[in-house]
């Protein structure tokens, strides 16, 4: 684990959901109660550093298709974890450097490594805020100074809604993003499920129990509505991988796991 900055507050000694997310990765970011939990997960679900590869290029085929097809120039990223290869500002700076993005995270560790990387970007914001208070996110000085919400903007929220509890009412936390966004922005969001693999996912919900986020998946049903009004492209809110088009290859269980959709606000 690198160095972070004075004053922040590492909590080293319990599993923390990125840097769990981090060590799928192959990352060093991490510290041993994070490793120990992961290896805890690995144990019933070993394809989990797969799926976070294969997470991290949904990602980066999604920003492409939002700034590249539809013309998206301001990303408001929500729960942006850890910095890792292929971050959304370099991906959408490839095919536009004046593309704005705002990194929200509500994780200190994450803010402190996203300003350390980003000190030089003009362009590219890392705000800590927590994304189940909108109206602090929303308001927060650097997103109103880097976000015009009068012009269509892309809302991420990719991996992280089913780490927000349903005692935080995540479905009116999501609406309070939708209905600050001007006609033409889009949603694009990805989340684990519980339709395909009931049992597994309650034992990984348990070892998240102990990290400093839960592990919530959910079903298709709920999922989807977290796209409101908003009207979903096609093919719509689909098994992990495919959209906006499948990988050479992917293994169709670990697709299963989870869901993923870009919708757009008419």
């Amino acid at each position: 684990m690198t160095q972070s900055e004075p004053g922040v507050n590492l909590q080293t000694d319990r599993p923390n959901a990125a840097r769990m997310f981090d060590y799928y990765l192959g990352g060093k970011d991490n510290f041993a109660a994070d490793r120990a939990a992961a290896e805890m997960v690995l144990q019933v679900a070993p394809w989990m550093p797969e799926a976070a590869r294969q997470g991290r290029d949904l990602i980066a085929r999604t920003v492409r298709h939002l700034v590249e097809e539809k013309g998206v120039r301001q990303i408001l990223d929500l729960g942006s974890g850890l910095p890792t290869r292929d971050n959304v500002h370099e991906i959408a700076h490839r095919i536009d450097p004046t593309v704005r993005v705002v990194y929200v995270d509500n994780d200190p560790v994450v803010c402190a490594h996203g300003r350390a990387l980003l000190a030089d970007a003009a362009t590219v914001s890392v705000v800590q805020a927590d994304l189940c208070r909108p109206a602090e996110v929303l308001g927060h000085p650097e997103v109103a100074a880097a976000i015009d919400f009068d012009s269509p903007v892309a809302v991420l929220m990719m991996f992280v809604l089913h780490l927000v509890p349903d005692e935080q009412a995540p479905q009116r936390i999501v609406a309070t993003y939708r209905d600050a966004l001007a006609a033409g922005s889009y949603l694009a969001l990805s989340h684990a499920s519980t339709d395909a693999h009931p049992d597994l996912m309650a034992r990984i919900s348990a070892i998240y129990a102990r990290a400093n986020s839960p592990f919530v998946p959910r079903g298709h049903g709920d999922v989807t509505g977290f796209f409101g009004d908003f009207v979903l492209e096609s093919p719509g809110l689909v098994n992990m991988w495919p959209y906006p088009e499948p990988p050479a290859t992917v293994d169709a269980e670990v697709a299963r796991t989870g869901y993923s959709g870009v919708a757009r606000k008419p």
